[in-house]
C-alpha cells in the first residue's frame, strides 16, 4: 500500500502519479492501474456536479465522494480536497472539517489550497495526526480574485510561492501540488524543499504529476492546455447509448434472452 511516508520518500527519486476520482468505479480503475495517489478533488464541482466552478462544493459533497472512493481503493493513497471556506475561517472548524475526512470518510490525507493563512493550520493538523498535502500556484478557489491564468510569472509572485512552499514544508506538509506555474519556478521550488512536488501545468521537473481524470480519459468538453487526452471514453459512451436507443426504438431490445416467462402466470384474466 502507498502511504504518506512512502510518498514523502519519493522526493528526488521515482516519479509520483496522481489522478482525481469522484466515484467508486473510477477509483477502482485508477487504483488497479497502479496510480500512487487518488485525489478526491473539489474539481468535482465542474466535472461531476454540474457547477461552473469549484466554489459551491461542500464539505458533505467531498466527504460522501471520498468515502465512495476509499471503499473502492486498495493500494493508492486517498486524499480529500478541502473545499472553499472549509478551512481558514477559524482553526476549530478547519480542524473539525479536515478530521472528518479521515474519521468518517476514510481518507488518508487532506489537501489544502494554501496561502499565508494555512501555514499554522498545516502545523496544527500534522500535530493532530492529519497528513497535509499543500497546494500553491493556481488555486481555483480564488478564481474570483485571480482567475484561471498562470501564476508566479513575475519575480515577486514567484518569490512568494517559493517562500510559502518552504513554510509549508517546514510546517509538516508531506507533499506539494504546484498548479499552472512556470516550469523554471517549479524546478526551483522542487530543489528548495525536501518534500515531493506534484505538478499540474508546472513542467517536467516536479517529483510527480497530477491530472483530472476526465481530461485523461476524454470526458471533458475542453482539455486545458497543460493536459493531454489519453483516451476517448466520451465517444465510446455516445456510441453505446446511441446503440441502446436504436435497439429499443427498433424493437430489438429486449430480446427473448433478456426476458423470463413464468408459465403459471398465463391467462390470469
Amino acid at each position: 500500500m502507498v502511504t504518506v511516508r512512502s510518498i514523502r520518500a519519493k522526493a528526488g527519486s521515482e516519479p509520483i502519479t496522481m489522478l482525481t476520482a469522484y466515484d467508486a468505479p473510477t477509483a477502482g480503475v485508477v487504483d488497479e492501474a497502479g496510480i500512487d495517489i487518488v485525489l478526491v478533488g473539489d474539481s468535482m464541482g465542474n466535472t461531476a456536479l454540474g457547477y461552473d466552478s469549484t466554489l459551491p462544493v461542500t464539505v458533505e459533497d467531498v466527504a460522501s465522494r471520498t468515502a465512495a472512493v476509499a471503499r473502492a481503493t486498495d493500494d493508492a493513497l486517498v486524499v480529500a480536497d478541502m473545499p472553499f471556506l472549509s478551512v481558514g475561517v477559524d482553526e476549530a472548524s478547519s480542524v473539525e472539517h479536515c478530521g472528518r475526512m479521515l474519521k468518517e470518510a476514510d481518507a488518508d490525507a487532506v489537501k489544502l489550497e494554501c496561502g499565508p493563512h494555512t501555514v499554522e493550520l498545516t502545523e496544527r493538523l500534522v500535530r493532530l495526526g492529519v497528513p497535509v498535502m499543500a497546494h500553491l500556484g493556481l488555486t481555483p478557489q480564488r478564481v474570483k480574485e485571480v482567475g484561471y491564468g498562470r501564476q508566479g510569472t513575475d519575480r515577486d509572485d514567484a518569490q512568494e510561492i517559493l517562500d510559502l512552499a518552504k513554510a509549508h514544508a517546514e510546517a509538516g506538509a508531506f507533499s506539494l501540488v504546484l498548479e499552472h506555474v512556470p516550469a523554471n519556478l517549479a524546478k526551483q521550488v522542487t530543489e528548495a524543499i525536501d518534500i515531493p512536488t506534484i505538478g499540474i501545468g508546472a513542467g517536467p521537473d516536479c517529483d510527480g504529476q497530477v491530472l483530472v481524470v476526465d481530461d485523461v480519459v476524454g470526458m471533458s468538453d475542453r482539455t486545458p492546455p497543460f493536459a493531454t487526452q489519453f483516451g476517448d471514453v466520451k465517444s465510446e459512451m455516445e456510441k453505446a447509448v446511441g446503440a441502446y436507443r436504436d435497439a429499443v426504438e427498433a424493437g430489438e431490445f429486449p430480446a427473448d434472452e433478456h426476458s423470463h416467462v413464468e408459465d403459471d402466470l398465463d391467462e390470469l384474466y
